[in-house]
């Protein structure tokens, strides 16, 4: 089970790695965050192995300046941004005439059925579920990513995209309506 990124795990590490140059806690913080970082990467470079390369680069980067991770307030929105300046820097080395926006940015997504609970729902909603989000444009399925997948808050994805607060609440807003009637469309149906 996917264990759950909190502000507070990761500052810790963050602590830890600057304070006492702890591998053990560089090491977990790159199995912490690589997996999300990677399908944000691939999801600006449309290639897995460049996505990996992008995100290494940005943890060895990490490492070479541990003894300045004190002074970034929040290691986890810094990270992002670092991969993100870097993956849109290779896509527009890879072509020239390309530019990045939230609308081309196709991310996949982890089950968002972590507790057992959630585990329980039946297949057939799990794969309603899927199919709407699957369906979603690609800049509210980025946002809802972010937002309930790798649990940042609001202002870090509306720094990290450069948007608004407001345009985070309203694609997360539309992208919550349609996952919602996807579900119950199907209930109204058999009645």
């Amino acid at each position: 089970m996917p264990h759950k990124k909190t502000h507070k795990s990761i500052k810790d590490l963050q602590r830890r790695i600057a304070v006492y140059e702890d591998e053990a806690a560089y090491k977990e913080l790159f199995f912490l965050l690589f997996p999300s970082l990677t399908r944000f990467a691939e999801g600006i470079l449309q290639s897995k192995e460049n996505a990996e390369e992008i995100v290494s680069d940005v943890f060895i980067a990490v490492w070479n300046d541990r003894a300045k991770l004190n002074k970034i307030d929040d290691l986890q929105l810094y990270i992002y941004v670092a991969v993100k300046n870097n993956a849109v820097r290779k896509a527009k080395q890879l072509n020239k005439n390309s530019t990045v926006s939230l609308e081309h940015i196709h991310v996949e997504m982890d089950s968002l059925y972590q507790t057992p609970e959630e585990r329980m729902l039946s297949g057939e909603t799990v794969g309603k579920i899927e199919t709407a989000i699957n369906n979603l444009p690609n800049k509210a399925r980025l946002i809802l990513k972010l937002a309930k997948e790798d649990r940042m808050k609001y202002k870090d994805i509306a720094t990290l995209l450069n948007i608004s607060v407001k345009t985070v609440d309203n694609q997360l807003a539309i992208a919550l309506k349609k996952l919602a009637s996807a579900i119950s469309e199907p209930l109204r149906k058999k009645k």
